[in-house]
């Protein structure tokens, strides 16, 4: 019985190893090779955050009564739709659309010389979202110190991020 399951994985083993074994393609075969480019994410967004909190760990001066003391913004929330494509564009691509985003001189982060592949994270200027769904932030309270009194709150509505391009590479 032993003999026959080890028969059996050796068989299996060998089955997954030709399995997967690459071979080489030749450049005329790849040519004739099409499919999509790209990754799409699509996301609704529903964020919440229960405090942010920003402290100024400066000793108090005891002439002016300045330094020391924190302020945090309670109840953070972020909702709406997101879509993003993500693409791998070439450096003549990446080049052409740096320019037509309004980058005059991408030598100054990017070698247009020896740069390669840029990897493009795009939210696409096209997307039809319904009315009142776009990306909202929002704060509940603001508030300095212990205090359990509040400035107020806030809100950034309908935030629109379509035509958004964000470009990734090595170097």
């Amino acid at each position: 019985m032993k003999l026959i399951q080890t028969a059996v994985a050796a068989a299996l083993a060998t089955l997954a190893f030709s399995a997967s074994a690459m071979t080489p393609i030749q450049d005329a075969e790849l040519s004739a090779v099409t499919g999509q480019d790209g990754v799409s994410i699509a996301a609704n967004l529903n964020v919440k955050i229960d405090s942010f909190v920003y402290t100024d760990t400066d000793a108090v001066d005891t002439t002016t009564g300045l330094g020391g003391g924190s302020v945090s913004f309670n109840g953070i929330k972020v909702n709406g739709l997101i879509a993003a494509s993500i693409d791998i564009l070439s450096k003549a691509s990446f080049l052409q659309a740096a320019g037509a985003a309004g980058v005059t001189n991408p030598g100054t982060f990017y070698s247009p010389a020896t740069g390669g592949d840029v990897v493009q994270i795009a939210i696409p200027a096209d997307v039809q979202v319904a009315a009142g769904k776009l990306l909202n932030v929002s704060v509940d309270a603001i508030k300095m110190g212990n205090n359990a009194a509040s400035y107020g709150s806030m809100a950034m509505n309908q935030i629109d991020l379509r035509g958004t391009q964000v470009w990734i590479w090595a170097h």
